[in-house]
């Protein structure tokens, strides 16, 4: 029984050899797959919601399995590495966002000028910050 499995495992790595296989873009599609899913289920009863979202499914689901095998590697790649330089930045600053609303020894000032972050410690009453990029004075309490 053990050798059965192994030679099935063996066989799908000889079929995805070369293939695209799974990528973070992928990943993105299937959960925009799962989101429409859920939607079309919400929106049962109506009916040209449900037709449309159930079209967006399909799209989504059909992309998914082409990327996936598809031998078109550097083609596949550009595409991954265009959605990460899209998707990075908003994803850093949505945990730097999470990490700043989680410390609760320091306060964060943001400056009008640069928008640069600036950290102090919590609980020293109204102060003056400095930018250290621009030299803005920022008034405020921590």
């Amino acid at each position: 029984m053990r050798n059965f499995f192994y030679q099935i495992s063996s066989a799908a790595a000889r079929f995805m050899y070369g293939r695209n296989g799974g990528d973070q873009l992928n990943a993105a599609l299937l959960v925009a797959y799962l989101a429409f899913c859920i939607l079309q289920t919400i929106f049962a009863r109506i009916r040209p919601a449900a037709v449309v979202l159930q079209v967006m499914t399909l799209v989504a689901a059909a992309v998914v399995v082409y990327r996936m095998f598809s031998r078109d590697l550097p083609k596949r790649q550009a595409e991954n590495m265009r959605f990460l330089s899209w998707w990075l930045p908003i994803k850093n600053r949505l945990a730097g966002a999470r990490q700043r609303r989680l410390d609760k020894e320091h306060k964060y000032f943001t400056c009008r000028n640069c928008k640069t972050i600036c950290r102090v410690p919590a609980g020293k009453g109204k102060i003056e910050i400095t930018c250290p990029r621009c030299g803005q004075k920022i008034l405020g309490k921590s």
